[in-house]
């Protein structure tokens, strides 16, 4: 008989809820420590990302009193194009890129120097954070993936677990595998790699995750406490997250704005419309059996668009001023593109850049954030056992 895992057998214990409040409370003081870290990186963003459009006045009115402080010319140049750009914000759409990119590097960065952190405290075997994955057949986009995640990983010093099964592995041989990853102290995080094949219960698989390892966010106890207030779950789905991340780092408001969430899947819509309204935005769902999804959309102060339909958002749907980000990444014929397609959003990019303030590019905005956030998760893993 299969064992159950997870907080609930944890707390069974005369000591369980003790460790299980402890446990609560540091998770809370690193996304404290996070938050911190998240509003030094956003200040430092803005000025890299205006930083190619400063005017030579600003900088020579600039550059007596920050250089004489020590700070380089390249950087005065760049807080001058962030004074400049800050004076010269209407609110009407600018279509400034929200760099993906570039803030997924921001996030590796951080956590490999909290990676280096642990180790110091805790040696560098033990201290080390480990992320097991689990692959079932041999799907040429799930396997790119696998590798991806395993790069990532060797990046910021986190140790990668790997275990391959054919595509006729039963349930319970990938169940095995699973529960043996459970007991392993080793590791610290456990993602199954989605799809997997027709013959296999998805739910069943995953819920049989150890919630304090479930990485992915989506083991049904982390969904329902996200979607509880005052709860904190133990991990957040990758990439709702990221797109979070996204706007908070680059600045955008969300407390007291209009949300629209356009699709409502259980890896995307949902989550990012929890997290969203988590944050005090008054969040509306558009599916597929929303009539006049334009109306919803014109209102909307920041659009999530997440519903696998290319260019779906109409730049004539956008509020001016707007926030935008594309999680869609569609391929589309182009018989001028060198493998025969390209890759579009959910979004009518070239339109909408002209109405939104903000807005993320496919590829580059969403896409780099997913693995960022998976890497932060198994960090946070790490940080709740070996502190406990």
């Amino acid at each position: 008989m299969r064992a159950t895992v997870g907080p609930s057998s944890a707390c069974l214990n005369s000591n369980g809820s003790g460790h299980c409040k402890a446990a609560g409370a540091r998770r809370r003081q690193s996304r404290q420590q996070q938050q911190q870290r998240r509003a030094v990186a956003k200040s430092a963003f803005r000025v890299r990302s205006a930083a190619h459009s400063a005017p030579a006045s600003r900088v020579e009115a600039l550059s007596g009193g920050e250089r004489r402080r020590g700070v380089s010319k390249k950087v005065v140049v760049a807080m001058a194009a962030a004074a400049a750009s800050s004076e010269g914000a209407t609110g009407s759409g600018t279509g400034a890129l929200i760099d993906g990119k570039a803030i997924a590097a921001q996030v590796r960065g951080e956590v490999k120097a909290a990676v280096e952190t642990l180790k110091q405290e805790h040696g560098d075997e033990k201290g080390a954070p480990g992320l097991a994955v689990v692959l079932v057949g041999e799907r040429k986009d799930s396997q790119t993936y696998v590798r991806n995640k395993k790069k990532a990983c060797d990046e910021v010093g986190i140790v990668s677990y790997g275990t391959d099964l054919p595509e006729t592995a039963t349930e319970e041989e990938v169940l095995q595998v699973v529960e043996a990853y459970n007991a392993d102290p080793k590791v610290h995080g456990i993602l199954v790699q989605l799809p997997l094949p027709k013959h296999i219960n998805e739910e069943k698989i995953l819920t049989a995750i150890s919630i304090e390892k479930d990485v992915d966010g989506f083991h049904p106890e982390n969904i329902g406490k996200l979607a509880m207030r005052g709860r904190t779950p133990s991990f957040v789905c990758c990439t709702p997250k990221g797109c979070i991340e996204l706007l908070e780092r680059t600045g955008v408001a969300i407390s007291g704005k209009r949300a629209v969430v356009v699709g409502r899947s259980n890896i995307v819509g949902t989550p990012a419309a929890m997290l969203l309204q988590e944050r005090n935005a008054t969040v509306t769902v558009v599916h597929s059996r929303t009539p006049d999804p334009e109306h919803f959309i014109r209102e909307a102060d920041i659009v999530v668009a997440a519903c696998g339909l290319p260019k779906f958002v109409q730049g004539a749907w956008l509020k001016p001023g707007c926030a935008v980000i594309d999680v869609g990444i569609n391929a589309v014929d182009d018989p001028s593109a060198k493998r025969g397609y390209r890759l579009v959003g959910d979004v009518d990019f070239a339109a909408a850049k002209e109405v939104a303030a903000h807005i993320t590019p496919v590829p580059g905005g969403v896409g780099p954030m997913t693995i960022a956030m998976l890497l932060q998760n198994t960090l946070e893993g790490a940080q709740a056992t070996l502190n406990k």
